[in-house]
């Protein structure tokens, strides 16, 4: 019996002994929020001395294990340390998630870099929190104007609007917040209703391949996020005072947040702005001042597999328009357009007058998300937009204090989306997308209404997808539908209504006929189609290409469907067309890149072919009772954008950097075999930087920038009756100014306030030589110069 026992014991001694421990368990560590992969997680075995770092694509292998369960620890820095379970037989896979926060204290983002992309396939440019910093005075576009590709349309100094590509207002959708704005963006003198203070990036990506945010983004996405907040025990903030000279104004904001290790956080931010005349190096501009009041709560969860989160915040803006650009007759607007000065100048203020802007916006979001082990990450967001914008006119009599334009725009929009890894090669993104918009414009102003009262219905589906073929190839497509639905109600003067034949082309749609007027209630309806396809190669770690082809779908705004009348702060009258069908534009974006810390540069040239490409001209000048004006006209035609934008960065020496860009942009009417109007010329800006990290984090930068003469423009000029003298005489609105070249200097050091509170003083100066010139892209170039120098001073306290 013994002898039976002791063969039992030794046989399971033997099989004890034969176990299989040449298994390995290998895998990818990713964010739970956004799969991002996590470099340098340390994993660590339980009850074994072993412990490995994810590579550089976030992948980790632990070898010589047995066919056991094991206890692993993983833990990467502002993660929160997790504790996992794995049984493994054989070689075995497991893919870990981690819920990834940025410090928030000391964020780093590299500008132009791609990484966590919201396209795969398009090199996306981003500007930091520590870039956004030095724009606290400023705005988005002012801001965005420090990218290559992107310029502005200015109405002024106060009111610019970024231009990507040639390209701009509703055909460049933002996202705040997760939030598409609506905010009458269709106006040229529109600026977009965002704080930079409130954003702790931007992200540009110069066309539609971005499908989640829209499928009408034909010039491009512009995505603003707040800082991500590390889930720990924390109270920190930072406080912005910059004062200048041009303006004699400042700009103070502050923001505090609180966040807790369970997850919980508030955000509070505001900011206030105000600004005088401003000023170029021969005179005043009179009625240019701006005066700015933000704020914004957020307050959520943040647990690692679910979280909610609410938002909201206030933009109101009064800004003045420049006062020589409302004048009375033709012979004025001959006299404004040839003089070297304003008609108008007055002494300098603080005081806002008529023609000016005041606008409110208001914008609440709550949005929550759940993770499904298997299914992914589950997201559904609700957000409200109310817009008021109100346009003052110069304007006599007992409604002189009253606004001409009065228009309420209220959105509501709902969004569910899924994000999801099917594999470790292959990522989903699918969403839907209902929205309601009703604009109200005031019939009491006493003055036409340029638009009408509408109620606007959308609804959007979009699914889109990346495989990664291998390490060095990865694939991207997707597709989206829109379905878009517009029922108005508007008032036409019956010559213009039978000017344009619409009583011909749209009988049916005729309510009422009222003396002078026809009621009209168009019910349109528009299905765009929009699809991306691209790929990413990198060649090694230095060299990369991104190729895309994108197809964009933008039905026409209300402004070019219904425009009739006097566009008060844009001191234009404007007319558009019921007869206009979708744009739909086709890009090719190809970008050969090379990152290296030493030299590394970005070359991207694209071609963008737009059919039924909804262009604004001026036509003509008309007198009104409200003064002389020119007439800007609305038209359908073809047209192809090319062109190729370049970015380079050397450093030559220790602590000393060169950064170049350029930009090139061509426009043309292939219908009627011409330029188009309002194509930024070719700029170049070169900067030579000298940053010493060891010594306060000194930085001093020098910045070049010479924009180029636009020596192709259509011609829009045309002869008006000037009844003083009786003749016919030529009005210019085509020929663009000189080329002209600008100094600029920013620098910026860092203090040790206190313990744990960083003071930094910065100091800028732009247009050092005080350089007189005029932007052909600011629509105020015919009446005034632009900006002379201006010297600003920053002071930011973190702590």
């Amino acid at each position: 019996m013994r002898s039976y026992t002791l063969l039992i014991l030794l046989l399971c001694s033997i099989t004890s002994f034969s176990q299989n421990c040449d298994n390995t368990l290998s895998g990818t560590v990713t964010d739970l929020h956004d799969g991002s992969l996590l470099i340098g997680a340390t994993l660590i075995v339980a009850g074994i001395e072993q412990a490995v770092d994810t590579d550089l694509n976030g992948k980790f292998t632990i070898t010589n294990l047995c066919d056991d369960t094991y206890n692993i620890q993983v833990s990467h820095p502002y993660c929160l340390t997790k504790g996992f379970s794995v049984k493994v037989s054989g070689n075995t896979t497991k893919n870990i998630k981690l819920e990834h926060h940025l410090e928030e204290l000391n964020q780093i983002t590299v500008v132009g870099k791609a990484f966590n992309n919201k396209s795969k396939t398009i090199l996306e440019n981003r500007i930091s929190k520590e870039e956004l910093e030095r724009f606290s005075s400023g705005t988005l576009g002012d801001a965005l104007n420090s990218l290559s590709g992107v310029s502005s349309l200015n109405t002024g100094n106060t009111v610019v609007k970024p231009l990507i590509n040639g390209l701009h207002s509703s055909r460049v959708v933002i996202i705040n917040n997760g939030v598409r704005m609506e905010d009458q963006e269709w106006g040229s003198e529109h600026a977009p209703n965002v704080d930079v203070n409130s954003e702790g990036n931007l992200t540009l990506i110069k066309g539609a391949g971005a499908l989640q945010y829209s499928g009408d983004a034909v010039g491009g996405v512009i995505v603003a996020e707040a800082s991500k907040i590390p889930v720990k025990d924390s109270l920190y903030g930072k406080t912005l005072l910059t004062g200048a000279s041009n303006g004699r104004g400042a700009s103070l904001t502050s923001k505090l947040t609180k966040s807790y290790q369970n997850g919980w956080y508030v955000t509070l931010q505001g900011t206030l702005k105000r600004f005088g005349d401003f000023e170029t190096p021969d005179y005043i501009l009179s009625n240019t001042g701006v005066f700015e009041r933000n704020a914004s709560l957020q307050v959520g969860l943040n647990r690692f597999d679910y979280g909610i989160e609410a938002y909201y915040s206030i933009f109101k803006n009064e800004i003045g328009i420049l006062r020589a650009s409302h004048l009375g007759g033709a012979q004025d607007q001959i006299r404004a357009i040839n003089s070297n000065q304003p008609l108008v100048i007055n002494d300098f203020t603080y005081d806002i007058i008529a023609p000016k802007q005041d606008v409110t916006h208001h914008l609440a979001r709550i949005k929550g998300f759940k993770n499904f082990d298997g299914f992914g990450k589950l997201s559904l967001q609700y957000d409200f937009q109310r817009n008021n914008r109100l346009e003052f006119d110069i304007r006599r009599g007992a409604d002189k204090n009253n606004a001409s334009l009065d228009l309420k725009l209220d959105t509501h929009t709902l969004m569910l989306d899924l994000v999801s890894h099917l594999t470790d090669e292959v990522n989903l993104k699918s969403g839907l997308m209902a929205r309601h918009q009703n604009n109200f414009a005031n019939p009491n102003t006493g003055v036409r209404r340029l638009i009408p009262d509408y109620d606007k219905y959308d609804l959007g589906i979009y699914a889109s997808a990346d495989y990664r073929l291998n390490d060095k190839l990865l694939l991207e497509g997707g597709a989206r539908f829109d379905y878009n639905k517009m029922n108005v109600f508007k008032f036409y003067r019956t010559s213009f209504w039978e000017s344009r034949n619409y009583d011909q082309l749209f009988p049916e749609i005729i309510v009422e006929e009222l003396g002078n007027q026809v009621l009209t209630n168009p019910q349109l309806n528009f299905y765009n189609a929009s699809s991306t396809i691209g790929a990413t190669y990198a060649f090694n770690d230095k060299y990369k290409v991104f190729f895309n082809y994108s197809i964009a779908s933008r039905a026409p705004n209300s402004s070019e469907l219904f425009s009739e009348g006097l566009h008060h702060s844009a001191s234009r009258i404007e007319l558009g067309d019921l007869q206009f069908k979708s744009e739909i534009g086709h890009k090719i974006a190809l970008t050969f890149q090379r990152n290296n810390e030493i030299f590394n540069f970005s070359v991207s040239p694209f071609v963008n072919t737009i059919n039924n490409f909804i262009v604004i001209e001026p036509t003509e000048i008309q007198q009104t009772v409200r003064g002389n004006f020119q007439v800007w006209e609305y038209r359908q035609t073809n047209a192809q954008l090319l062109g190729v934008d370049f970015d380079a960065s050397y450093s030559f020496a220790k602590n000393f950097r060169f950064n170049n860009q350029v930009s090139l942009v061509k426009g043309y009417d292939r219908t009627s075999d011409e330029p188009l109007i309002s194509m930024p010329p070719i700029n170049t800006k070169n900067e030579i930087v000298y940053h010493n990290p060891n010594f306060k984090n000194l930085r001093l930068a020098l910045e070049s920038e010479y924009l180029f003469r636009q020596n192709e423009y259509p011609n829009n000029n045309f002869e008006v009756f000037i009844p003083e003298t009786e003749t016919m005489e030529i009005i210019d609105l085509s020929t663009p100014p000189n080329a002209y070249h600008l100094l600029n200097f920013n620098s910026n050091i860092d203090f040790k306030a206190t313990k744990k509170s960083t003071l930094t003083i910065g100091f800028k100066i732009t247009n050092i030589f005080n350089t007189s010139y005029r932007n052909y892209l600011n629509r105020l170039r015919y009446y005034a110069d632009d900006l002379g120098r201006n010297f600003s001073l920053n002071l930011k306290l973190k702590y």
